[in-house]
């Protein structure tokens, strides 16, 4: 078959501009360097007439005008088995811990489509987080879609960190997506620890790396748990965050020549949002995809583009909020603001009235606490009230937790407790 050549004829920020060769949207490519290196590999993100727009895989050191664009006839896929589980690779499946990397025969494609809506079974088992607060008041199913919402610091990673090694599922997938290098580390070694990450298979992107590695190591870790929930087991997908992932589609989006949008987003921003989040959920085999976004708030701005798209497509959002975390509460969970939209389907009767039960005294605070802080409220003036401030203590005790790992039963039971005031959980 005759090679299909190009020649690099611009380069302006991290697109690149070939004459040729003929390739199609999301087309792996090889730049030759004309300084004799190995030169980068780079994917299709925009055509014109007679001329492709490139986004490099990594640095463009050695590529110059008039270098060689070869079209490889692929698109991208990731390498899969069961040898990954314990190993933390990145967005290409190469191994970052240090070892040999296993081998695996099966490649899946990064890019897939999702499931057919009826084809998929409906979501009636629950998943325990091992966090009483979510167990009991947001209870979430297996192949359920949730985002964690929360601004810069208020403790998402340690949340998905505690989640992560206490939840009950045979596969952890863990994408960190634009991650400061350090806390990469931290996460392994501190918040999945060894039991944790022997059942894990962590997916890295560092913020250092090209904005298209980091959009697919999120497609990577996305496929990877396809993989295992189409061989009938239950899998956790921990993506962190997805804000640096629509960040990084939007650099690529304006590499391209998109037009920019809210906030300088592009609308293929909002395009792969979806797209990502509905290859989750349960699959015809019996397996399932459990996944777990993190939203970085821009300003504690929850109304901001990405959040509001993220809370129109996820079956619940738990929101972390500054004004708990500043309080001492952890995990910061703003429950009058936080929702399953999967809660009464899983949850039986009792479970629910238990629930709202809590819920009325928590906004009846709410509604009250300004009053009852500046000295205008006199006890005995609303019973309701009353009992509520009575409740608070042993209710902030239940939702505090400094690790995971809780029954769902004991997490009810202490809710139940401390409802009822006797005492702490």
């Amino acid at each position: 078959m005759h090679p299909r050549l190009g020649w690099v004829r611009r380069l302006q920020g991290l697109a690149i501009e070939a004459e040729g060769p003929e390739a199609e949207v999301g087309e792996l490519c090889h730049i030759a360097a004309r300084t004799g290196g190995s030169g980068v590999m780079a994917e299709v993100v925009g055509l014109r007439a007679g001329h492709v727009t490139l986004m490099p895989f990594g640095s463009l050191e050695g590529i110059a005008a008039g270098a060689e664009v070869h079209a490889l006839g692929q698109r991208s896929t990731i390498a899969a088995g069961n040898a990954l589980l314990g190993r933390v690779i990145d967005a290409f499946g190469q191994p970052l811990d240090g070892h040999p990397l296993p081998a695996l025969p099966e490649h899946c494609p990064l890019r897939y489509p999702a499931p057919s809506p009826l084809a998929r079974p409906r979501i009636t088992r629950v998943l325990e987080s091992g966090i009483r607060a979510i167990d009991a008041l947001l209870t979430l199913g297996q192949g359920q879609r949730v985002g964690i919402f929360a601004g810069s610091g208020v403790g998402k990673s340690t949340l998905l960190g505690m989640i992560a090694r206490h939840v009950w599922a045979d596969v952890n997938v863990v994408a960190l997506v634009g991650e400061r290098g350090r806390e990469v580390r931290e996460f392994i070694d501190k918040q999945l620890g060894a039991a944790g990450l022997a059942r894990s298979v962590v997916v890295v992107a560092t913020a250092d790396q090209p904005a298209l590695a980091r959009v697919r190591a999120a497609h990577a870790a996305v496929a990877l748990a396809g993989w295992f929930a189409q061989r009938g087991q239950q899998v956790v997908l921990t993506l962190d965050s997805m804000t640096r992932l629509a960040m990084a589609r939007r650099e690529i989006g304006l590499a391209a020549g998109e037009p920019a949008t809210a906030r300088g987003y592009t609308p293929s921003v909002f395009a792969e949002l979806p797209q990502l989040c509905e290859r989750c959920g349960t699959h015809p085999s019996g397996g399932s995809v459990t996944a777990l976004f993190t939203v970085l708030v821009e300003g504690d701005d929850f109304n901001e583009p990405v959040s509001d798209c993220m809370r129109a497509i996820l079956d619940g959002h738990v929101v972390l909020t500054r004004e708990l975390a500043q309080q001492g509460l952890y995990p910061a969970i703003d429950l009058l603001r936080s929702v399953s939209r999967l809660f009464p389907d899983l949850a039986d009767a009792a479970e629910r009235a238990l629930a709202a039960s809590a819920v009325q005294r928590l906004a009846l605070l709410e509604r009250h606490r300004q009053m009852v802080e500046i000295g205008a409220y006199q006890r005995g003036g609303n019973p309701a009230l009353d009992e509520a401030l009575e409740r608070e203590p042993g209710l902030r005790a239940w939702q505090q937790q400094a690790e995971g790992g809780v029954p769902r039963a004991e997490a009810l039971s202490g809710l139940r407790a401390a409802l009822a005031g006797k005492g702490k959980p």
